[in-house]
C-alpha cells in the first residue's frame, strides 16, 4: 500500500493507520484474559472502525494494483482475505487454533 503514492496524500490512509495503531497500543496495554465487559465493548467498537478503514484502504488499493500492475492483482485475487476459499485461510486458521489453545489457562 505504501507504494501507491494516491493513499500517502489522502488523510484516509493516515486515518486507518492512527485506527490500528490505537487499537494496538489498546489491546498491548491490557491483559486480554481479564478485560472487564465495559473494555471489551470499547475494544470492539475500535476493532470495527480499524478493520472498516482497512477494508476501505485496501479496496482502493485493489483498484490501483488493477489498473497500474495487473500480475500483482491476479495474486492478490487469490490470497484474497475476504475469499472463504482461498488456501492461506486454512493455514491461518489452524494457526490460529494453536495459538488460542496455548494462550489458554489451563485447568
Amino acid at each position: 500500500m505504501l507504494q501507491n503514492p494516491n493513499l500517502l496524500e489522502h488523510e484516509t490512509f493516515t486515518d486507518m493507520i492512527m485506527a490500528i495503531f490505537h487499537i494496538a497500543e489498546e489491546l498491548a496495554a491490557r491483559n486480554l484474559l481479564t478485560l472487564s465487559k465495559e473494555d471489551l465493548d470499547h475494544a470492539k467498537i475500535d476493532i470495527e472502525r480499524a478493520y472498516n478503514k482497512l477494508i476501505r484502504q485496501w479496496l482502493s488499493y485493489m483498484e490501483y494494483t488493477k489498473e497500474h500492475y495487473p500480475y500483482f492483482f491476479r495474486f492478490a485475487m487469490k490470497t484474497n482475505p475476504f475469499d472463504e476459499k482461498a488456501s492461506w485461510l486454512d493455514r491461518w486458521h489452524e494457526t490460529a487454533k494453536e495459538y488460542i489453545a496455548e494462550i489458554k489457562p489451563h485447568s
